[in-house]
Parts: C-alpha cells; structure tokens; sequence
C-alpha cells in the first residue's frame, strides 16, 4: 500500500503542476490552454535532444523552459491576443488548434520513437517502510513544493504579484488603477509554459518522453484543476494529488487498465454532483 502511495504521489504531483498552470492562467486571462500539455511534452523532447547533443543536463534543462516559455509568450500574442474578446468557446477551440499544430511540429522534428534523460541523482533507490523510492520522485515532488512557495512569495510578497492578483479579481478594476491586463495575460502564458516545460522535463528519465505524452498530461491536469475548482489554486494541487492517489490504488488493487479511464470517470462524476469542484465553497442554487 505504501508502494501504491508513493508512485500515485509522484505522479498527482505532475498532475498538480499542470493543474496548477492551468487554472493560474485561466484565472488571469479568462481562457483555458487546453495546449498546456504540449508544453510539457516539447520541453521534455528539446532537452532530451540538447543534452544527446552534448550539453550538460542543467544547461539543457535551463535553455528547453526558457525556449517553451517564450514559446507560449509568442503563442499568446499571435493567436490569442487577438482573440481575446471572443467567446470562451472561440478561445478554446483555438488553444486545441494550437495543441494539435504543436503535436504535429513535435511528430515532424521527433518522430514516434521515445527519447529519454538521465535521472537528476545518482544512487538507486530509497527503502522506507518496505517500499522502494526513486529518487526522481522526491525531484518532482520537490519541484511541486517549490513552485508552491514561489508562487506564494510572488502573490503575496511582491507589486507585480498584487497586480495579478487585482486583474484575477476584477480585470476592469485593475484596468482603471493602471495595471495592464494584457501584460498580465502574456505574462502568464510565458510562466505556464515555463512550468510546464519543467515538469515535462522532470517526469521524463520516469516515463520516457515522446511527440504525443502531452496529450494525456494535458487531460490528466484538466480533470485535476476540474476536481479542485477552476478558480481555487490550492484545490488544483489537492485535485492533482487525489487523482494520482486515485489511479495508483485503481490500477494496484483492481486493474491496471482502469489507469487512464479512472480520469475520465473522475471527471464525469464530479461535473454531475459537484461541478464547482470538490475543494471550492458549494454554490448556492437560487
């Protein structure tokens, strides 16, 4: 059982970071980045062929989040800043354009086969309570932990965290004072993408990396920032965290073919009985 805890803990923690990116960008910019998952999947391939290359893994790590992060800055002007004003169903469809268009280029530059990276430790791994711990788990593990305090400090500790925080609330408020809700909307596709890439990158000396793992990450982080709440950042970790929780003891104790449908089924259930999400205060039916 332990065993089962760990592995649906390092996966929910991938879960929860593109969760996390997700609803931090829809909170910002009214849209939601169904192409959030093909961030991750070109991070992990750019730095999988940057360090093939040559180049250190740090360096590799480093110049792939900062090519997908404005990477997802261009996207955001090109694409959906024109379309800002545009119904959320216009902005959706052209973000599953973007992820389709963004799966193709990735299948042309990779092709099918799977790429990997080296793990970031050296040393097998850790024995705890009878259970094997690898030691990229606590990597990503970690990674989640650090973007949780960085995101904290950045909200609560700095101007342009307040400004965020005022467009998320009432962008036609934040626009009388002077903050720029357009500045605040590229800013946040270049930070989802920056995360996302990472988190690719972390999950990839697990899973292996290849042109369409984005696809099913990007699902994966939907139905997690669907079951915390779209508007609650908190419940889209604890939505992501469950739901790795969830696949891991599925597929363990009844079969591992309910991994992947599990998500689904999550998803169906909670849009039925609790569509606000079950972290976020019930909504009151007048």
């Amino acid at each position: 059982m332990l065993q089962l805890f760990i592995s649906g803990l390092t996966m929910g923690s991938i879960y929860a970071l593109t969760a996390l990116a997700l609803v931090l960008t829809f909170n910002i910019t009214g849209v939601l980045n169904l192409a959030l998952g093909e961030f991750l999947a070109l991070g992990a391939l750019l730095a999988a062929s940057l360090y093939a290359a040559g180049l250190p893994l740090a360096a590799a790590f480093l110049i792939a989040v900062a090519a997908v992060a404005v990477l997802a800055g261009l996207l955001e002007r090109v694409a959906v800043k024109p379309a800002i004003q545009s119904s959320v169903l216009t902005l959706v469809v052209i973000t599953v354009g973007i992820s389709i268009s963004l799966r193709g280029l990735a299948l042309l530059i990779w092709g099918t086969d799977p790429v990997s990276l080296p793990a970031f430790s050296e040393g097998g791994p850790l024995v705890a309570g009878g259970a094997a711990i690898n030691l990229q788990s606590l990597w990503i593990v970690g990674l989640l932990a650090a973007a949780l305090a960085g995101l904290y400090a950045f909200f609560e500790l700095t101007y342009a965290g307040k400004a965020v925080r005022a467009c998320v609330i009432n962008r036609t408020a934040a626009r009388l004072v002077g903050i720029n809700p357009s500045a605040m909307s590229f800013a946040a596709f270049i930070a989802s993408g920056a995360l996302g890439a990472a988190a690719g990158i972390f999950i990839t000396p697990v899973t292996l990396a290849t042109y369409d793992m984005g696809f099913l990450l990007g699902v994966k982080g939907f139905v997690a920032a669907v079951l915390g709440g779209m508007q609650n950042v908190g419940g889209a970790v604890l939505g992501g965290l469950l739901l790795g929780l969830l696949e891991a003891y599925g597929a363990g104790l009844v079969s591992s073919g309910l991994k992947d449908a599990l998500a689904l089924l999550v998803l169906l259930a909670v849009l039925l009985m609790r569509p606000e999400g079950l972290f976020s205060p019930a909504v009151r039916k007048v």
